[in-house]
């Protein structure tokens, strides 16, 4: 077992295109760590240089307390799953699992006894005599786990294994990620676009922008306590509103949109750094935009709001409302499917929660209805 780490790694290709910049990250030992971020923003070409299938251009990284940067891929005791099965179609489930045991020339007697152990805890002891193409998608990415772990690495890679599914094979196999996790406490980095499996999966999880690491935490502080308007924007479902205010106010502050006030302490701004008449974006989650009827809370300030979309879920409703000419979502009880496309009413906002950024920087001001930590 053993733990990763990432020293001002860069990676640069011909053309002077830099894929990763000084990326400072440790993984520890036996932790699940996610790499999020949108296409092209470096979390794959990271996970390819633990690898050692791309070369690091500058810095280290090591696997335990070994500098691994010119390790050749087979010797540095990994096991990486792809979004791609890549199974050998002509073998059968036992000979997929096997094959890499066999190529180290492990003893006959180890190889049995590793692969009948791994398809018992992924549930593919009936499937062992099939070939790839007998079995669905879902069975076919738990053989490629399998392979993974015959292999008793001291650590996991895993690069959008998650996508080829449909939804409900996607919440499944998620699922058994994190029971084989568990079971094998092992280092698991896992690559993934989407911000739910990142929320779900990660002990901590690292979002990363333009090759850039944003912000490296726990889904709780990366959900509640936002660094920048990128990592609020994309950590969470329904995305964050964010809306542009000004401070200012004549004996109580307040924050003040296009036809709406804010009121929020004069206190928590000044320790944030902020001033009357500065030009800021609030940001507000969909669950903190309330039906004041249902809202569990009196005084609660309240906007004008033209309701635009209702959606229902079933045990919520996502309402999307125009507030200050911008589009609003807010995730409601749902008794407020009452309201009407078209209807102007009031929605209140849970100021509790209040994110507060420059708009030059997009840095945090105030997080969570704290002043954020530089």
């Amino acid at each position: 077992m053993a733990g990763v780490v990432f020293e001002h790694v860069y990676k640069r290709y011909a053309g002077n295109v830099v894929a990763i910049t000084d990326m400072n990250v440790q993984i520890k030992d036996k932790e699940f760590m996610v790499l999020v971020g949108p296409s092209g923003c470096g979390k794959s070409t990271a996970l390819r240089m633990v690898a050692g299938l791309e070369e690091i251009s500058d810095g280290e990284v090591k696997i335990g307390d070994r500098v691994v940067n010119d390790v050749a891929p087979k010797d540095r005791d990994i096991a990486m799953v792809f979004q791609s099965y890549a199974l050998y179609p002509h073998m059968s489930v036992y000979d997929n699992l096997s094959f890499g045991l066999k190529l180290r020339k492990t003893p006959k007697a180890e190889i049995d006894k590793r692969v009948r152990e791994a398809a018992k805890i992924l549930g593919l002891e009936p499937f062992l005599e099939r070939k790839p193409k007998a079995l669905s998608g879902g069975q076919r990415q738990r053989v490629a786990l399998g392979r993974a772990i015959v292999r008793q690495p001291k650590a996991f890679l895993m690069d959008e294994p998650l996508s080829n599914l449909d939804a409900k094979l996607r919440v499944e196999t998620r699922v058994n990620i994190l029971k084989l996790h568990q079971r094998l406490q092992t280092t698991f980095i896992y690559v993934t676009h989407d911000q739910v499996e990142a929320m779900t999966m990660g002990d901590r999880i690292v979002v990363m922008k333009d090759g850039y690491v944003q912000q490296v935490d726990t889904p709780d502080t990366l959900y509640h306590h936002p660094v920048n308007m990128f990592v609020a924007g994309f950590i969470g479902s329904p995305a964050m509103n964010f809306l542009p205010v000004r401070i200012g106010g004549d004996g109580q502050t307040a924050l003040h949109g296009e036809g709406f006030d804010v009121p929020v302490e004069e206190r928590l701004l000044s320790e944030a750094g902020a001033e009357r008449g500065q030009e800021v974006i609030m940001g507000v989650r969909p669950e903190d935009l309330k039906d004041p009827r249902f809202a569990g809370r009196d005084g609660l300030p309240k906007v004008p709001a033209k309701v635009e979309v209702i959606e229902s879920m079933g045990s919520e409703i996502f309402a999307y409302f125009n507030i200050g000419g911008k589009t609003m979502t807010s995730r409601m009880d749902p008794r407020s499917g009452d309201m009407q496309p078209g209807q102007t009413t009031q929605v209140a906002v849970d100021t509790s929660h209040l994110h507060l950024f420059d708009p030059k920087s997009e840095k945090a001001l105030v997080s969570g209805g704290k002043p954020a930590a530089n």
